[in-house]
């Protein structure tokens, strides 16, 4: 079965989307976005590794790699190095990702705090610190909030359409006015 991106068919720009330490409310707007978005996506995106929403993913030659969550372990950082690997832009998304911030609250507890959670970390293989993305690997843009913020991420996603030589937008679909769109 040829791929949607191989020879006779139009070029779609290849994508993953990644979650860690995070409440994964970004995951949700994107969902929400594709609502209003799909039948523009559909013909302008692959979407080769997006766990919520296909059991069957691929994170080999990614254009662009989103990232939501903060990392918080040894595991989180070997998987988001795989992951920077793997594609030619990552973006990181929502505060998590971005400051690491609500995620990494524990950064600010005294050393009495640390000492009562010290088990659970170790238990878990967490490390003391959360850490935004940009402090594990190179972050090519970030789209702030929490959730992540609607608009920037359109953005973000209109440039990278445009780096990667995937066709415009078209006004209709823009407006959410798409056949069969509510």
């Amino acid at each position: 079965m040829k791929s949607p991106v191989q020879a006779g068919s139009a070029r779609k720009l290849r994508i993953g989307w990644f979650t860690f330490t995070c409440s994964e409310d970004s995951s949700i707007v994107l969902v929400e976005l594709m609502n209003r978005h799909y039948f523009e996506w559909k013909d302008r995106i692959d979407f080769a590794h997006v766990r919520i929403l296909k059991s069957n993913n691929d994170m080999k030659n990614l254009d662009v790699a989103f990232v939501e969550g903060a990392i918080s372990g040894k595991r989180d950082e070997e998987n988001l190095k795989k992951v920077r690997e793997n594609c030619k832009r990552l973006v990181a998304i929502g505060a998590c990702a971005v400051t690491g911030l609500p995620a990494g609250q524990r950064n600010s507890f005294s050393p009495d705090q640390m000492e009562k959670i010290r088990p659970f970390l170790k238990l878990h293989r967490l490390n003391e610190k959360v850490e935004p993305v940009k402090k594990c690997v190179h972050v090519d843009a970030e789209v702030p909030g929490c959730p992540m913020d609607e608009k920037m991420f359109l953005a973000v996603l209109d440039r990278y359409f445009a780096e990667f030589g995937v066709g415009t937008r078209n006004a209709k679909q823009e407006t959410g006015n798409a056949p069969g769109a509510a």
